[in-house]
């Protein structure tokens, strides 16, 4: 079998090759002409989804922080419960002191208690104030991601849409390349592919226009367009690289002179 195959390709002429590429050709600008209907589409998905993960992300860390400042809340108010008892029991031990001196620390204390609640209560104002502006925070994001997440249904309702509209006709077409790059040379492929991936309109092989290069449009010197009609060696571009196919081998008439598309 590889034998064979070997053979088939050992006896393709120069011209067969060339036909053969320029069908591949059309066959991969049909395929390309099918992923621009699909458009921007892919992408903006792609976009949306990585969006709605870093709103899911922002929306959680809110949350963390909200039930780190609740959690404040609850240590501040077990400080006040805590400094409330000492202030009960400095002014009951107050009852009981044995001179000014004692009865002042004990003052100095129920004070510095007091000026603890205060604290407590400041920090608990401060957290409640953050914490409501958390909830605003959590609420835009969320209104958000519900937009997100509604235009993300209908990119992808429209994207699918498309996809299935074209996926057999796609896969007809690939499965024809196919076909079509086990006749042609492996070297010639390669440096065909090459220049296609390239060159800004996915051309890697041109006819002559108007005696110039179907991809650049550069004029072709009248010898060179002689040599591409002979087909005897593959002829490239000397100012794109682009391989050269005379129209009439590409199955196209001499007063066409539009682009392949």
């Amino acid at each position: 079998m590889a034998t064979d195959k070997t053979k088939q390709e050992k006896e393709l002429t120069v011209e067969e090759r060339l036909k053969a590429l320029y069908d591949l050709q059309t066959i991969l600008s049909e395929i390309d002409r099918i992923k621009t209907i699909r458009g921007e589409l892919p992408l903006e998905v792609q976009d949306l989804e990585d969006e709605i993960a870093g709103l899911g992300t922002r929306i959680q860390n809110y949350k963390d922080e909200i039930a780190q400042l609740n959690a404040g809340i609850r240590d501040q108010h077990k400080a006040i419960d805590e400094a409330a008892a000492l202030i009960d029991k400095y002014t009951a031990q107050q009852d009981n002191v044995r001179n000014n001196r004692e009865f002042d620390f004990l003052s100095k204390e129920i004070e510095y208690q007091h000026l603890n609640i205060e604290l407590a209560e400041k920090k608990i104002n401060d957290f409640s104030r953050q914490i409501e502006q958390k909830h605003a925070d959590v609420e835009v994001a969320d209104n958000h991601l519900a937009d997100r997440e509604h235009i993300l249904a209908e990119k992808k309702g429209e994207l699918n849409e498309i996809v299935s509209e074209t996926k057999q006709d796609e896969e007809k077409l690939r499965e024809q390349a196919k076909k079509l790059e086990v006749k042609i040379e492996p070297r010639l492929l390669a440096a065909f592919k090459r220049i296609r991936k390239n060159a800004r309109n996915g051309l890697g092989i041109v006819y002559i226009q108007r005696n110039a290069c179907g991809g650049c449009f550069n004029r072709i010197p009248p010898q060179r367009q002689m040599e591409i009609k002979m087909h005897k060696k593959v002829i490239v571009c000397e100012y794109c690289g682009r391989i050269m196919i005379d129209p009439e081998l590409a199955g196209v008439a001499p007063e066409v002179h539009a682009t392949l598309k």
